[in-house]
């Protein structure tokens, strides 16, 4: 019996396991991850250490991203040579995406239209790096090299290591418009804790990455014939987020912004399956839709009280295994004979918006 509860004890004090997190753990070009977002503001995020169990099962999603990391075959023609095959190595990314951390709401007042902003990021076995933008200003495809390229992760990442790291980008939007805008970022990271993290998507060992960000902007114009230099508001901005073993993004990211001294969360994402809420879509009260029986073998019977303009039968990744055409008759039979064993997601597009509810198949 001693040596029975010796070992048991030895087991407990080693539940955890302590990871390292290399590049084949993060996403590159083609890469999908989905990520549920939840507007919780008063989450936990200080804890942190070795041996640490975090617990945010109870979060509640409220939208979801597919976060797209497009591949450098689709690269635009006029980014190439800044950006593809042919640019010098420490330029040639792996993948673009939606930049985000760019102040672009801030510059409004310019009589220019800018879209379609991409962040190009090169990814190695030793590192992440931002190498620069690109943009559509009047219709006129620019891109934008980073004059000093900033470093977000070093690899392997382990518990205990730190990266410190600077970045400068100038966005000269001539001849377009006579208008310069700079971005400054001083990075540090700092692997802080590891242990097990658990959140409605799973249990994972992970290791908990702190991000500090610095950033100090500027746009550069004429006003009154004058050369005006207007600084942009950049409140120090902190991003944490858990890691785990081929995920392809973080478990969980949390952002903060401090303002005076004052820290607030701003943002949470974490890893999950598709759940039906894609950003910007109505997701509306299940009691106009009702179905049977669930566990499902055969069929479901489906009773509604609204037009039905849509039905879907998604798996847990996100894919559409079954559609169906309009229906409009206040009970509908769906044949779900053919799918495996399973949970499932049964969407429905009505009228007044959409309705998403689970089933599981026998």
């Amino acid at each position: 019996m001693n040596k029975l509860l010796l070992i048991t004890l030895l087991l407990s004090s080693f539940s955890f396991a302590q990871i390292t997190v290399t590049s084949s753990d993060f996403a590159t070009g083609d890469d999908t991850v989905r990520m549920s977002i939840t507007s919780a503001s008063t989450l936990d995020y200080w804890t942190t250490g070795p041996n640490q169990t975090w617990d945010f099962s109870s979060l509640v999603p409220s939208s979801q991203v597919l976060d797209t990391f497009h591949s450098t075959a689709t690269i635009p023609l006029f980014a190439q040579v800044v950006f593809g095959i042919f640019a010098p190595v420490k330029y040639q990314a792996s993948y673009f995406k939606e930049a985000t951390t760019l102040p672009l709401s801030q510059l409004t007042f310019l009589p220019v239209t800018i879209n379609n902003i991409f962040q190009y990021t090169r990814l190695t076995a030793d590192s992440v790096t931002s190498v620069g933008y690109s943009m559509v200003i009047n219709n006129n495809e620019i891109p934008y090299k980073s004059d000093t390229i900033e470093k977000n992760y070093d690899f392997p990442i382990q518990f205990g290591n730190t990266t410190y790291s600077r970045g400068y980008t100038k966005i000269d939007m001539n001849p377009v418009y006579n208008g310069i805008l700079k971005q400054h970022r001083v990075h540090s990271s700092s692997v802080d804790g590891w242990g097990s993290i658990t959140t409605p998507y799973g249990t994972f060992n992970a290791l908990r990455i702190k991000h500090e960000i610095n950033e100090i902007d500027s746009i550069s114009l004429t006003v009154a014939s004058f050369p005006t230099t207007l600084p942009l508001q950049n409140p120090l901005r902190r991003e944490y987020e858990w890691w785990t073993n081929g995920e392809k993004g973080p478990i969980l990211k949390i952002t903060t912004s401090e303002t005076q001294g004052i820290e607030n969360i701003t943002a949470v994402q974490y890893r999950d399956i598709y759940r039906g809420l894609d950003a910007g879509l109505k997701v509306i009260n299940s009691d106009k839709i009702s179905f049977f029986p669930n566990p499902a073998l055969e069929e479901l019977t489906l009773i509604n009280d609204v037009s039905i303009q849509k039905i879907e039968i998604i798996d847990l990744q996100g894919n559409k295994v079954i559609e169906f055409n309009p229906l409009t008759t206040q009970s509908n039979k769906i044949n779900v004979s053919s799918l495996h064993k399973g949970f499932y997601l049964l969407q429905v597009e009505t009228s007044k918006g959409r309705i998403v509810q689970s089933f599981e198949k026998l």
